[in-house]
């Protein structure tokens, strides 16, 4: 397939280029930057340079690209301040997925595959039950959360409910791997600012390469209308996730803190107190994929070998 991929040269989209090209797919990289457009291109990609969230803009650029399919693996989760990224991401979801609907439309293609996340199922504890894909996903909610559930329900409406194109929906845990956020986290935890409240939930993780891998997948056997969890095989407290990762940096422990002392920081403080168990059954059933890095015990000395 000749794949229009939005978000190429992000966190995801780095390894789902690579992975596309070698499972024999052309990729038509979107980037915002003239640089990031060319490394596409000495990676084996075609690239376009379009904003988004600009119609006309993205229209445009697109104008003489033929494609079978649009992947959207765009958030703003790099801004450096949350608040920006949290806003920038529903935008993206909601807006930036009407746009790059249009530009499915315009290129020709059939196939839509849109990026999720598994907090959708709710911020909140979800007690010992595992989540499947028939859970609730997206109730309104009130409050900071409550655009942010908006916007994850938003761009899989829209994929789903897009005439004659079969849109999938990938429901990611949280990456992991050789990326910005990660090498972020690590700092944190080695300068001992990133603290565990004492009510952490369970969280579920996936390592990127993984989750490239599952996207292609998605994109060749996904049913349309469907999401997908992509997660590993072995939800973990955030506590004993960042103890290991601190043990596997030579890092002290990080701090145990009342829960209250994050509240400052509302979605941080939302993210951590969530706990959720999330199954990957249907993934591996119906897309024939699997983790190959199956936990956080085998990934994160991968982070540790790549960093040093």
């Amino acid at each position: 397939m000749r794949v229009l991929l939005a978000g190429a040269s992000g966190a995801i989209g780095t390894p789902l280029t690579r992975q596309l090209i070698a499972a024999g797919h052309q990729v038509v990289g979107i980037s915002r930057s003239p640089a990031n457009a060319e490394r596409l291109r000495h990676a084996g990609a075609e690239a376009v340079v379009a904003d988004v969230l600009d119609r006309e803009n993205l229209l445009a650029a697109v104008r003489d690209v033929r494609a079978d399919a649009v992947v959207h693996e765009l958030t703003a989760l790099g801004s450096p301040k949350l608040r920006d990224a949290m806003r920038g991401t529903n935008e993206l979801r909601t807006t930036g997925t009407a746009n790059l609907l249009a530009a499915a439309r315009a290129v020709g293609a059939h196939r839509f595959v849109t990026q999720s996340i598994m907090l959708g199922y709710g911020y909140r504890d979800h007690g010992p039950r595992v989540l499947t894909e028939d859970d609730p996903f997206g109730e309104p909610v009130g409050g900071m959360l409550g655009s942010a559930v908006a916007a994850m329900r938003s761009a899989e409406e829209q994929t789903f409910s897009a005439d004659g194109i079969a849109g999938v929906a990938l429901r990611y845990g949280f990456f992991y791997g050789q990326d910005s956020m990660t090498r972020m986290i690590v700092n944190l935890v080695r300068k001992r600012r990133l603290p565990v409240p004492s009510s952490a939930g369970h969280t579920t993780f996936i390592y990127l390469e993984d989750a490239a891998a599952a996207t292609v997948a998605a994109l060749e056997k996904g049913r349309a209308g469907q999401a997908y969890n992509i997660v590993d095989d072995e939800p973990v407290r955030w506590g004993e996730y960042l103890d290991t990762l601190a043990a596997a940096f030579g890092a002290r422990r990080p701090w145990r803190v009342p829960s209250w002392v994050l509240r400052p920081i509302p979605y941080l403080h939302a993210m951590m107190t969530t706990s959720m168990r999330v199954s990957n059954a249907k993934a591996k059933r119906e897309l024939g994929w699997a983790p190959a890095v199956p936990s956080y015990r085998e990934g994160i000395p991968l982070v540790a070998r790549a960093t040093r």
